[in-house]
């Protein structure tokens, strides 16, 4: 079993904060063209995260004045750097070398997340 990392050290004046931590993982690729050809095999792997709870957020990375992607992010739900290292190796583009990535606490304290539900044909939207 993981053990998990020691609580992060917080300023006073954001300990009521909601101080949730998760892993951020950066992920740039090592330029090849077997990466669009593994790009639906990765999205499953991500929406399987997602299903199962794991995968808190993700998306690719834009420089200004790019369409082009340079790398993407996801946000896991990990007890340990170990566990998240150990969910991020299983990613199809990391498990292949195409892509490597780096991995940071990330300590959720601000923000805030709209929920809309229409009973009428239960539709929702996310502001």
């Amino acid at each position: 079993e993981q053990m998990s990392d020691a609580p992060s050290d917080v300023h006073p004046l954001t300990q009521q904060f909601l101080g949730r931590e998760m892993y951020l993982i950066v992920t740039r690729p090592v330029r090849s063209p077997e990466i669009a050809k593994r790009l639906g095999d990765h999205l499953a792997h991500q929406v399987d995260l997602e299903k199962r709870g794991i995968l808190f957020a993700a998306g690719p990375l834009y420089s200004r004045g790019s369409n082009t992607p340079e790398a993407g992010m996801f946000v896991l739900r990990a007890n340990s750097f170990e566990e998240a290292e150990a969910i991020a190796k299983t990613d199809p583009f990391h498990a292949a070398g195409l892509r490597t990535f780096t991995i940071q606490k990330w300590r959720i304290n601000e923000g805030s997340i709209t929920v809309t539900v229409n009973l009428s044909d239960q539709t929702m939207q996310l502001t």
